[in-house]
């Protein structure tokens, strides 16, 4: 005569912490994925050089949280300045730094170099 098991409330439980284990696996490596995509995604770059930043006008998506690195190519000492993202920076030649910011809002965000009132000033523009 085989043995089996009759369905009790010890086999459920087992069965339930196992889909449960399962589907939480799952769900956390979808939001690892969607995560590791958004990063490269949002990851922007303006570069100081010949006395001017470029891009001059920066496009980003509002309403999504934005990284921004300003490269200093040049030979001198900048302060990347933002009144609008309340942020304020010093760059020395050659450092490269991160600016993290919050979802914007549509809009413009001007920025500039506050060593150097001759530079043009640049502008992220957020649609």
């Amino acid at each position: 005569m085989a043995w089996s098991r009759l369905p009790g409330p010890e086999n459920r439980c087992t069965e339930l912490t196992t889909a449960t284990t399962i589907t939480m696996l799952a769900a956390a490596a979808i939001a690892l994925a969607c995560v590791g995509r958004a990063h490269a995604q949002d990851e922007q770059e303006i570069r100081f050089q010949n006395h001017k930043f470029t891009p001059q006008t920066l496009t980003v998506p509002s309403g999504q949280k934005l990284t921004i690195k300003v490269v200093n190519a040049s030979k001198e000492t900048i302060e990347f300045e933002s009144f609008k993202l309340n942020r304020e920076k010093v760059v020395t030649p050659g450092e490269t730094i991160t600016v993290h910011l919050p979802e914007l809002s549509a809009g413009a965000y001007d920025f500039y170099d506050d060593f150097h009132q001759d530079v043009p000033e640049g502008s992220i523009v957020a649609k």
